[in-house]
This record gives structure tokens, sequence and C-alpha cells, in this order.
């Protein structure tokens, strides 16, 4: 094989600019790792957090970023797997502690590598394993969500919202979602959900329009800004998941309990690894998906060369579901 790869390697904190499409060795897989050959990445606020600097000491630069990947298995020590196995990966330090999936390889431990099987095109499956297990997690980790319960999704057409709303559906909840561009309306209605709302910042009076006692569980997507209003928006003995921070605010300063807390109500928080989502979980989503009984909400596909613009967009929350890279692809325009 070649020695080396197009990889997207983050200098420094900083700008857009601050990434750059370099050529890199190959890297090696040493004791308990496997090299995958990636053929999909799709972008995390994670990454955006990084390349702001809030990551802290937790990174070192130079640095490949990219806390996922989708591909197939190109060398395993392990003899885990199979060479040409479908796998994906997430997590574990991946673009912080050691490079991540911003390249066409990536090695990582044997750990966080899951298996599956599908003739779904990569641009979608690329979209699938850091969406889905924070989805997946939030709703069962963070919610303990039943069927015949009502869901709140506060930051509702970001790729993990819209994953959850298509979660909630196949497990047979009804689904509120928020968004503050009622132009998105119609993406959110294409992935199942029952009841669109405008975010004006009182989401609460229009949750509590619709259902009076309020919903049985709510995953907070926007941050510490909006939480407030979502926990007043959530019933006695209800939950709310703080699972994400879009705001980029994560700190709630002088935290007070019981003033803060609508009484009754619980809140819980969620961040996951690669096993917090289970291999017969993504299989089965993938098999829904192909059988078209669920939704890959992909909003626009890139080349490795368009690593910029895609973070440009990502940045801007102009997005409608997940942004995704093909790094063995230099292609032109942007595809939607």
């Amino acid at each position: 094989m070649t020695e080396t790869m197009r990889a997207v390697v983050l200098d420094e904190p900083g700008p857009v600019t601050n990434l750059h499409v370099r050529d890199l060795p190959v890297p090696e897989p040493g004791p308990g790792r496997v090299r995958i050959r990636v053929e999909a990445f799709g972008l995390n606020r994670s990454e955006l957090h990084t390349r702001f600097g809030f990551a802290g000491d937790a990174v070192t630069y130079p640095r490949v970023l990219g806390i996922e990947a989708t591909g197939t298995v190109d060398a395993d020590p392990t003899g885990t797997f199979i060479p040409g196995q479908q796998v994906m990966t997430m997590m574990g330090g991946m673009g912080r502690s050691y490079d991540g999936g911003y390249a066409q390889y990536t090695c990582v431990p044997a750990g966080q590598v899951i298996p599956f099987r599908s003739e779904l095109p990569w641009a979608t499956l690329g979209a699938v394993p850091e969406m889905l297990q924070t989805a997946y997690g939030s709703l069962t980790v963070g919610l303990d969500a039943r069927p015949g319960q009502t869901l709140l999704v506060r930051g509702g057409t970001s790729s993990v919202g819209m994953a959850a709303a298509v979660l909630g559906k196949r497990m047979g909840m009804t689904v509120l979602s928020t968004t503050r561009n009622a132009g998105k309306r119609e993406a959110l209605k294409r992935v199942g959900v029952d009841h669109v709302l405008i975010d004006d910042g009182d989401v609460a009076r229009q949750v509590r329009e619709l259902l009076p006692d309020g919903v049985d569980g709510a995953i907070e997507l926007v941050g510490t800004p909006t939480l407030p209003d979502t926990l007043r928006a959530v019933r006695v003995h209800g939950t709310v998941c703080f699972t994400g921070m879009l705001s980029d605010e994560w700190i709630v300063k002088d935290f007070y309990p019981i003033g803060y807390l609508p009484s009754g109500v619980r809140l819980t928080g969620y961040s996951g690894e690669a096993e917090n989502l289970p291999a017969d979980v993504l299989q089965g989503f993938l098999d829904d998906a192909a059988a078209g009984r669920a939704v890959i909400p992909v909003d626009r596909v890139f080349g490795l060369d368009q690593v910029r613009e895609a973070h440009t967009l990502m940045e801007s929350g102009d997005a409608r579901g997940k942004l995704v890279v093909l790094p063995w692809d230099s292609r032109g325009p942007v595809v939607r």
C-alpha cells in the first residue's frame, strides 16, 4: 500500500484557516489497535470546540481532528476483525489525545471498533456513529424513555436532534422538536416529528399549550441558556437529559438546585463512548434505514479539500442534519 495519506491537520486553535489538508505517513497500528481505511467521517460540534481551543490541555498540536470514522478494516494485528470488514469507531480520545478520523486512515483501539454490514452509500453511513450513539444513549441512559411517552428535543435540527426524533418515533413516542428557523420545519417533519416548535425562548409555554402537564422527557442540545426553559416544559417526575451545547455554553453559574430546578423535575446528563452503542442496535438501525423504516439525516456531503467549507457551515448553525466528508473524494461544488 501507499506510504502516505491525506489528512486534515489543525496546527493550533483558531479560525477555519488553521485547518490544512496535508500528506502524512499512513499510521501503523500499535499494540491493541486496528487501522481503518476511512471511507467517510461526520463532523461534530466537539471538533469545532477543539478548533476554538475549548479542549484545553486535552489536545496537543498539530493534531488530526475527528472523533468518529466509518470505513473498512485495513490492518488488525489483534486478529479481532477481518480485513475489508465494515466498521465504525468513535470517541476514546480520537482527534484529541491521538489523531482522529479526518484522514484516509486512522488507528484506534480495537475495543472501540463496531462491525456492521450495509449496502447503504458511504456518505450515508458516515453520518451514523456519533450521531446514533449520542441520541440512543440520551434516550436510554439519560431519559430511560418508554413507548407511548412524549419527548421534547431542544435543538431539533442538529444531527443528534434529528436522530433522537427518528429513534423516538421508532420507539413509539410522540416527538416535539424545536428550531429557531421556521424554514427548517419541513426538515423536521420529514424525520417524523409530530410537533415542530419555533424556539422563541419560551418553548415551555408552547409545550404546555399542547400538553398541559408537560412532556415526559426532554433532550437539551442547545446548552445552559435554554436549559431553565426546557426544565419548565417537563412534567413532575419527568426528566431532562443535558447532552449538547450548540450554544457553546455549558456552565450554570451560582447553581442553587432548589431555585433552579422545578419541583419534582429531574436533570441528568449523557456523554457516551463507542461501548454505549451496542452492535445490534447499530445494525438494526442501518437495516431499518435501508428498508425505508428510518431516516439518516444527512444535510451535505463534502470532499476532503472542502473541510473548511464544512466547518464554516457547522459553525454557522445553518445545517439541517449531519455534515459528512468523503476523504478519498477531491470534489468541486458542495453536494446537497
